[in-house]
């Protein structure tokens, strides 16, 4: 009986120009596929271990935020006069004074230079057609007309 059910499947499923088993061993594989992809997040082991470890480390920087925030309230206010003004001017360092102004200083000039005219050399004549080579062009008004 098991037997004849699993050939009449096979039958089902035959790929026309292929054995008559590759089709239930594809329908097998596709099975597997999705039996792995249903068993996927379940298989990743130390998931819960590695969630505690977040959460304890979350905890902590929450703790640190409650303590600094603590330390900020029970901290005496500032003055807002001169303490507050002279603290500033110790950490200020004074910028780099400018370079002072000189008779022969000269601007930047507000447009470009005018470039001067382009030279070009003097061109050598060319050269005859026996000194280039043996080859010639040929002549524009080849053949002539009414002969040679």
């Amino acid at each position: 009986m098991g037997g004849e059910f699993l050939q009449a499947l096979a039958a089902r499923l035959a790929i026309p120009g292929l054995p008559d088993w590759v089709g239930l061993v594809l329908l097998l594989l596709l099975g597997l596929l999705a039996l792995a992809y249903l068993l996927m997040p379940f298989s990743v082991f130390g998931v819960k271990g590695r969630l505690e470890g977040i959460e304890a480390q979350l905890d902590e920087i929450q703790a640190e935020i409650r303590a600094l925030a603590l330390r900020v309230a029970d901290a005496p206010p500032r003055e807002r006069g001169r303490g507050s003004a002279a603290a500033v001017e110790d950490d200020w360092i004074d910028p780099p004074q400018a370079p002072s102004r000189r008779d022969d200083y000269v601007p930047p000039r507000a447009t470009p230079p005018i470039p001067p005219p382009a030279q070009w050399p003097d061109a050598p004549p060319p050269a005859p057609a026996a000194a280039r080579g043996g080859r010639s062009e040929p002549r524009l008004d080849w053949p002539r007309p009414g002969g040679r």
